[in-house]
Order: C-alpha cells, then structure tokens, then sequence
C-alpha cells in the first residue's frame, strides 16, 4: 500500500492547526509572566553535566536541551522552543495516523483539534521536559505500527526499533508502549512473530536503551531506587479514583466521548478492526497505570493521540447523513468553546491575581499531585515562582563574606530546585555553582569543597548546629506566589563542618 497523500485542503487544515498551537506557546512564552519551572532549572544543571543517565530519568531529553541550548541560548523562550515542536509535530503525526486509517478532511481536522486543544497537551508542552518529546514519539510509534499494518515493509521494523530506543531513552515509561505492542501483536497480529520484524525491533530498541542500563548497574540501580523513593512518598497519596478522575480532566470533559468512541471504534467499525493493535495499546497501558495506584494520570497522556485519530475517522463516516451533519459543526465548536476556558488552567495566558480570580469564578481549587500544601496557585504555576529571589538572597549572604572566604566558600541545598536556582541565576550575580544531596547533585558530589565554610539554603537551625562550629541565620528568603514550603527559606552561614564533607556526604543521599 502506498503511503496516503494529503490534499492541498488537508495540509491547510494540519498547518494551520499546528502553526496556531505552536503561535499560541510562543506567545504565552514570550510574556514572561511567569518565570522558569523547577525542574527546568534543574535540567538545565543536567545538560551541564551530561552522561549516559541521571538518578529520575533515561539522558535523551537532556542531549537534546544542551543542543538546543548551543543553537538558541538560555531565555525562557528559547529553552521551551522544543515542547512547542513537539506539539506541533504530534499534530502532524496525528494526521498521518487518520490518512492511513483513510480519514479524510473532516477526520483530519476533528483529530489534530483535539490534540491542540487537549489541556494536557497543552500543559505538557509548555515547560521543558521529557513529556512532550514522549507524547510524539509515542503518537510516531504508533503510526509505525499502522504502516506496517497497511504496507507488510519489513524495513518499517527497523524504524520502529529505533523509535522505541530512542523512546525509553527518554522515558522510562515508554516500556508500556512497548507491553501493549507485545500484548497487541499476540491478540491481534500473532502472524509477524513468523517473521523477523519484532526481534529485530526488541533488539534494536535494547541496543538504544543499553547505555542507560549500563549506567543504572554502575550506579547500584538509582533510578528503581528513585522509582520506590517516589512511589512511596511524594506520589503517596494518588490512588486508583484520581487516576481515573484525570483522564476525564486533563483532556477536556467533551474530549472524552471523542476518545472512547475511538476506543470502541477499533473493535466495532469494520474499517478500523485490522488497527485492534491501538486499542490493546491503550488498555495494557491503562492497566499497568491502573493497578501501579501510585500513577500520575498524565502518565497514560501520550496514548491518547491514536484514539483521537480512529475517533475522528468514525466520526466523519458516522455524521455524513444529512440529519447528522450539524454536529460536524456543533462539536468543534464546543470543544474550541470549552477549550477556551480551560486554556488558563494549563497555560499561563493570565496574569497571576487575574488567574486566582478566575480560577476561583469556575470553582477550579488549586491542585498539587505531591500532595504538598498550597496557597492561591496550583503547584504547577506555583513552582514557576520564587528561584531569581533565592540567587538573588544568597547573593546577598555571599557578598559579606571576605575574598578569601568567598574562595572556600560552598552553596548547599537539599532541594535540586534551589540548586538549579543557584546554578542557573546565579552567574549574573557572581555565584559559584551549589552543591546538594538531591538526586543527581549528590552523584556530582561535593566537588573540592572542605566544608570549613558553606552557605546552607533552607532548613532550621536545629538541622545544622551539631554538625557545625558555628551557624549563623543571615537571611530569610521570601517570595511571592510560590510554593509556601518555598518562601521564608532560611539561609545560613555555616562554619567548621566537624567531619570532612567527603566523608558526610555518602550518608546524605535523597532520592525522589
């Protein structure tokens, strides 16, 4: 089967989505409302320090960000120009997957749609991290798998194999893709076991994937040490209720007949049966997430795409009777309508006191998935507030130091997002870069530092004098609209560590 062309009509409709989706990010990026997230701070420190792995995740998305970095520079736009790509790019993805299920115009615009406007797209491609480049390398799997479906090209194995490398390399997650791809082909397409295409997909993904396991053993296993630490604390208070509740929320509530139609489509539709493989995709997915009770609904987001897709190509079969093609019209509508309202939940386009007002007006409570303690913001807006200010007070602290001192001097934290904010603010105001026991600080180590005088940011007093000759409290640093666990952190001065800090430092490793 020749792969599918998309008509002049079609690619106005994926262009123009994808440019307004990309249009969209670069504008709300470019306001600077809000400031840097915390873990974009401390990815950056990762790109500094690049290597086969990190204790909370596969390196490829870190390679990718130092070379973005070199080709763009540091500014809060230029950092996020990837995530916004790869949106863009699922789009486009997604379109493919509808024209080799042989969607036409309408299928194609309902499909890519509801990938731009979905809340956790959206929300996932807004920051620097992992999640958008797993999003559309699940949604390019996926499209694989359908063209080898359609086309029998044994080479298209390869290119799968590939993709599914390069997935776990970023993701860890990506091993449910490939457990719904192997429980898939078992159900629904047992026949290419016959052939050589899976083995040699499973062994080219493993090829990919080997530096990171390699790195895993050197490291006695840190990332499943990472893995429990999280499940059985900060993620502690998910369970299997807000699991499920998020996949209502986080696509939109009218998205949702949309996708569960997609899903009963693959089994019900005959067009779409020969593409069952996506569904069980889907469900083994689902079920892992599921019984993991420990699962952040996000996790499952990336699958989503391919359901959008077999959805919309019913979709445009179903409403093209004459008494049904007003919800042609009527539901996107409504999904750009309902959209509209919740695009301030994911995407910072309102100023901050603006948001609370709003959120409060729709009955939205600020929300947080670690189960910490918030204020007006939901964390994930909240934890873009308040690291300039902490470089900045440190700074402070750090300039009443002689030469001398400021030389020997170090900066510690046991949070890797005030290390980050140190790290990443802190050259413009002279700072060398911090040393901390969280997650990867603690594997860079405490460099050459003697510990004979250390500036500590957060903590109490009672945390630090025994360890100490001296500690002093030099500084509060306080901020606005952040974390509340992340305003009024203390800042000390700390004298004569009593034990040589190479020595210490094996015993204060914090995985999470």
């Amino acid at each position: 089967m020749v792969r599918a062309r998309f008509s002049r009509s079609e690619k106005i409709i994926i262009a123009s989505i994808a440019a307004g989706c990309f249009l969209l990010h670069l504008v709300t990026n470019l306001t600077g409302a809000y400031g840097f997230f915390r873990d974009e701070l401390y990815y950056i420190a990762c790109s500094d320090h690049l290597a086969w792995g990190y204790v909370d995740q596969p390196p490829f998305s870190l390679f990718v960000l130092k070379l973005s970095r070199i080709l763009l520079g540091d500014s809060l736009t230029a950092i996020r120009i990837v995530p916004v790509l790869m949106h863009a790019a699922t789009i486009v993805v997604t379109a493919m997957m509808v024209k080799e299920m042989n969607g036409q115009r309408f299928a194609i615009f309902i499909a890519c749609l509801a990938v731009a406007l979905s809340p956790i797209h959206l929300g996932m491609s807004l920051i620097y991290s992992m999640n958008s480049i797993d999003i559309f390398l699940w949604a390019f799997a996926i499209y694989i798998i359908i063209r080898i479906i359609n086309t029998e090209y044994q080479s298209l194995w390869i290119w799968l194999g590939i993709v599914l490398g390069i997935g776990l390399l970023n993701k860890i997650s990506f091993l449910f893709l490939g457990a719904g791809i192997f429980v898939g082909l078992i159900i629904t397409n047992r026949q290419y076991f016959t052939t050589r295409g899976p083995y040699v997909a499973g062994g080219i993904a493993t090829l990919v994937f080997l530096p990171y396991v390699i790195w895993n053993i050197i490291h006695d296993f840190a990332h499943l040490e990472f893995i429990h630490n999280a499940s059985s604390g900060k993620y502690s208070s998910l369970n299997a209720f807000s699991f499920l509740k998020d996949q209502l929320l986080f696509l939109n509530p009218l998205s949702t007949p949309l996708w569960i139609a997609g899903l009963l489509a693959l089994f019900l539709f005959e067009p779409l049966k020969k593409y069952r493989i996506i569904a069980f995709i889907y469900m083994t997915a689902f079920a892992i997430l599921l019984l993991n009770k420990t699962s952040k609904g996000e996790y499952l987001a990336p699958a989503y795409a391919s359901l959008f897709a077999a959805a919309a190509v019913i979709a445009e079969q179903k409403l093209s009777v004459n008494y049904l093609a007003w919800v042609r019209y009527a539901y996107p509508a409504l999904l750009i309508i309902t959209s509209g309202f919740l695009v301030p939940m994911v995407l910072p386009v309102l100023s901050v006191d603006r948001y609370i007002s709003y959120s409060k007006i729709i009955g939205i409570e600020p929300s947080s998935s670690e189960g910490k303690t918030l204020s007006d913001l939901p964390q994930f807006y909240a934890d873009m507030f308040g690291w300039e200010e902490k470089a900045r007070d440190v700074a402070s602290v750090y300039n009443t130091l002689s030469e001398a001192e400021k030389a020997d001097c170090a900066i510690v934290s046991s949070n890797y997002g005030r290390c980050g904010a140190i790290d990443f603010f802190g050259e413009q105001y002279g700072l060398p870069k911090s040393i901390g026991t969280h997650n990867n600080y603690w594997i860079w180590g405490p460099r050459n530092y003697t510990g004979a005088i250390v500036i500590i940011l957060g903590g109490t007093l009672e945390d630090h004098v025994n360890d100490f000759k001296s500690v002093t409290l030099a500084d509060v640093s306080t901020c606005t609209y952040c974390m509340p666990y992340e305003n009024n952190v203390n800042i000390f001065i700390a004298r004569g560590l009593k034990y040589k800090l190479k020595d210490v430092w094996i015993h204060e490793k914090h995985y999470d």
